[in-house]
């Protein structure tokens, strides 16, 4: 079976005509695991199989059988980013040795979700350890109980950002869908550097409950893919009100349950498209894709506004992460402080003293100055944190991306994602050349990325982005693109690459 180039809708036709049990598709994937994952070119992309997957696949399988198909991901296998909460017998640990055999009481929200879509929940991939929040010297895509992750393009080379395991996944085929969560690029950077598509959704349109966090002002799940259409499908299943996430209730009037009814190849027609040149120039190889990109946009029918004014991200970098380190010690100590009582860390105070008192084995390349930065902030009433927050929104929101859209009456904004992805490198830490994740990522809006070029066997991604709760145009115009260039390509699994 080549599972390889089977997409979502290919999945369910096959399931329907008897060509195919979800049974045998866990055992398909379970079998290229073993082959690419875990030996071969040894991707180490999954910190942890689900042991239950072939039983919920047999369930599944039971269930079409007596005419029961609960939605478009019925049978699908998925991976689930090893920071989002599973009451079953997997860990959710942020893969980190502090919190390795913790099992979670309750599963996040969308992971119920999912569950309740009919979804397999093939495992839990690796990430970079805490979502890479933990040190300024950090590798991406390595954690203390997860090693290293790799590029499936080329192995020496980093797969980015914290949902580095979802990204590898989904693009060396380990599984049909992944999800990943961003704070700040963690979706996006690792689906342009794996050559995949990302979607990072307005905050609330998903709930974080159950979801290891690090800031809830921008934290969020996402959809990650090797198309649009599977991403999309994957999408309308993570949404939904929760209780217990009251950001989620903003959402009430946007949310899809099927945001595949916006597949349309026509949508790039007619719409308005500001190029951010303010994020270009970081690599002239970059420039290139994307001037190529722009001129198939406008091939396709859109109309270009080059350029476009949109503050830089610098302008708010600080603000940024002085709200990163506030919400990160409230919030985590949140998650911790409920975790049951043979926890080994209750409090972001504890962790520390774990990872000191395990530095061999937690820290043997890079040590946790954030977590030391975060433990010295105080609570959320300081007035250092709501002038921040305040910052932040101004520049991002009503100074940004608002104020850039209503200028230049544009539909989205576009820039390239980043760079080709970098050697990676235990010593330095990660090498990142540029990128665009941080107006959305800051603002809490929308943003998709989808495959542009490639730079020496390396992807580059390119970007659309808007307003709150602009989903389905996003994803119209991100398919459009998608299948009017049709740039994606199967990883090679390179050892390395000599430029």
């Amino acid at each position: 079976m080549d599972i390889t180039a089977w997409s979502v809708a290919e999945i369910q036709q096959k399931m329907a005509a008897g060509e195919l049990s979800a049974r045998e598709l866990v055992q398909a994937y379970l079998k290229r695991i073993a082959a690419i994952d875990q030996s071969g070119p040894a991707i180490n992309a999954i910190i942890e199989l689900n042991p239950q997957a072939l039983e919920i696949a047999a369930e599944l399988d039971a269930e079409r059988a007596q005419g029961h198909v609960r939605s478009p991901l019925h049978g699908v296998c998925i991976l689930i980013k090893d920071n989002i909460d599973t009451a079953d017998q997997m860990q959710t640990t942020a893969g980190s040795l502090a919190l390795a055999g913790s099992i979670a009481a309750r599963d996040a929200f969308v992971v119920e979700k999912m569950r309740a879509a009919g979804a397999v929940l093939l495992g839990k991939s690796n990430l970079s350890e805490w979502a890479n929040f933990r040190s300024t010297r950090s590798s991406s895509g390595w954690s203390s109980r997860g090693g290293q992750t790799r590029n499936p393009h080329v192995l020496d080379r980093s797969p980015c950002g914290s949902s580095s395991g979802s990204g590898a996944a989904v693009a060396a085929a380990l599984c049909t869908v992944a999800v990943g969560t961003e704070t700040d690029g963690s979706v996006v950077c690792p689906s342009s550097s794996n050559g995949i598509v990302g979607i990072k959704p307005t905050l609330g349109l998903i709930s974080r409950t159950g979801i290891i966090p690090i800031a809830h002002s921008q934290d969020t799940a996402g959809p990650m893919a090797r198309t649009v259409a599977d991403a999309t499908a994957l999408l309308g299943a993570m949404t939904g009100v929760d209780k217990r996430d009251a950001a989620t209730a903003k959402g009430t009037a946007h949310t899809q349950t099927d945001y595949t009814q916006f597949l349309d190849k026509s949508s790039v027609q007619g719409a308005r498209l500001g190029i951010a040149r303010a994020f270009f120039a970081f690599d002239d190889r970059v420039d290139r894709i994307m001037e190529e990109s722009i001129s198939a946009l406008r091939h396709l029918g859109a109309e270009i506004i080059d350029p476009v004014d949109l503050p830089k991200s610098s302008e708010y970098d600080d603000s940024e992460y002085e709200v990163l380190l506030y919400e990160f010690k409230a919030d985590l100590n949140a998650y911790l402080s409920a975790l049951g009582p043979n926890a080994r860390v209750k409090s972001l105070e504890n962790l520390i003293a774990f990872n000191e008192k395990n530095s061999e084995r937690v820290m043997p390349y890079f040590a946790q100055e954030i977590f030391l930065q975060a433990q010295e902030k105080g609570p959320l009433t300081d007035a250092a944190y709501i002038e921040a927050l305040a910052n932040n929104h101004r520049l991002a929101r009503e100074q940004g991306i608002d104020a850039t859209l209503a200028k230049y009456q544009l539909d989205a904004i576009i820039a390239p994602t980043g760079g080709p992805a970098w050697a990676i490198d235990w010593i330095n830490g990660d090498h990142y050349g540029g990128g665009c994740s941080s107006p959305a990522a800051v603002s809490g809006y929308p943003h998709i990325t989808v495959p542009a070029g490639f730079v020496h066997d390396l992807p580059v991604g390119i970007s659309f982005f808007a307003g709150a709760w602009s989903e389905a145009r996003l994803i119209g115009l991100a398919y459009a693109f998608e299948q009017g260039t049709q740039v994606r390509r199967e990883p090679k699994f390179l050892p390395s690459i000599e430029i």
